[in-house]
């Protein structure tokens, strides 16, 4: 057995951990991992319209299994980072906890908290290629495996603005590199209901498949989508919208609330929860406070009517309360706590009571 003692302990250099630990980061290596690698691009592009900044992103799968992500937001800075004597979109592409994020003044609601989205997309790629379009120029840089392949520099000129980044996923990391259209269309179409207006195309070179997604509805069309195969028993879905906010550290931090809900003749329960358009797919406390909520409210309801003269008596359970339920619960909040990186679960008590 060897020597264990101080040179037994290594410290991992930039985007080295990724690399060697890249399910920490992305949830695994499989499918669900290489597909989040494409989510954690596009939460970039939609904070951007969700701050007022973007209308439009555009998603394409080529013939060689690349993606491209284009949107029309401000442009990643380009100036020098006053730190780190490096361009600022170098250090974003390049560092673990780089990113405009951790303050409440240059987003207010954003999905990628943590300031390690893109940088582990780069270091994830085989190779990766950044164009950014802002104060009338175009910036282009490349990179390879997370390492520039060239410096930043200024290819042209532009009347638009926004980001563009290609990069194909390295197969040394995932056992395939095969996306899924369908896969990443249905994440697109969540986004796009949770942001009415929204526009997202997404194209697949491979197949020729496409998809146009913008819905003025908002969560109420993504509930009609959801329960389009079922009988409603009540048309059109409730909408429940309205903002509260709580003290946190940093003062009052507003929450906004939006729940849709319908329900049909079947006897499933299908309630999908969001916390900054991501979807927590293992809920959290915006979960608990929707389901909480519901059940009391119903049986509120129910200690008020009488049958037959005589007070309606036994209490309905919970899971009564969701039979036949399809429901969409979205909150939007600065600097929500989610439970790990791939942020599966909000954690952010105070929001429970709100909901």
């Amino acid at each position: 057995m060897s020597k264990y003692d101080a040179r037994s302990i290594e410290v991992l250099e930039g985007l080295d951990p990724v690399r060697k630990r890249p399910a920490m980061y992305i949830g695994s290596t499989g499918p669900e991992g290489l597909h989040h690698l494409v989510y954690e691009v596009v939460d970039n592009s939609v904070d951007e319209a969700v701050a007022g900044f973007g209308k439009c992103i555009e998603v394409v799968i080529h013939q060689d299994s690349s993606i491209t992500v284009t949107d029309d937001g401000r442009g990643i800075p380009v100036d020098m980072h006053p730190t780190e004597n490096r361009p600022a979109a170098e250090v974003v592409m390049t560092t673990l906890h780089a990113g405009g994020k951790f303050d409440a003044n240059t987003y207010k609601v954003s999905g990628g908290l943590h300031g390690v989205g893109v940088s582990v997309v780069n270091a994830l790629s085989e190779s990766l290629e950044l164009e950014i379009r802002r104060e009338g120029k175009v910036w282009r840089q490349t990179y390879q495996r997370g390492e520039p392949t060239s410096p930043i520099k200024e290819i042209g000129t532009t009347d638009g603005t926004g980001t563009r980044v290609k990069f194909s996923a390295d197969p040394k990391i995932f056992q395939s590199i095969d996306f899924s259209f369908d896969v990443l269309s249905q994440r697109l179409r969540e986004l796009s209901f949770l942001n009415a207006g929204l526009r997202i195309q997404i194209s697949d070179e491979r197949s020729g498949k496409s998809h146009d997604f913008c819905y003025e509805g908002g969560i109420i069309s993504f509930v009609e989508h959801l329960n389009r195969t079922r009988a409603p028993v009540h048309n059109p879905p409730i909408l429940i919208s309205g903002e509260r906010s709580y003290t946190g550290l940093q003062g009052e931090i507003p929450v906004q609330i939006e729940i849709a809900l319908q329900y049909n003749e079947s006897y499933n329960e299908s309630v999908f929860s969001f916390a900054n358009n991501i979807n927590t797919i293992d809920g959290g406390t915006h979960l608990v406070g929707f389901r909480t909520a519901l059940t009391r409210t119903l049986n509120r309801y129910l200690t008020t009517q009488k049958k037959n003269g005589k007070d309606v008596a036994d209490p309905i359970a919970g899971e009564d309360t969701r039979e036949g339920l399809t429901a969409v619960v979205s909150v939007k909040l600065p600097q929500p706590e989610f439970e790990g990186q791939t942020k599966a679960k909000l954690g952010t008590s105070d929001v429970r009571g709100h909901v």
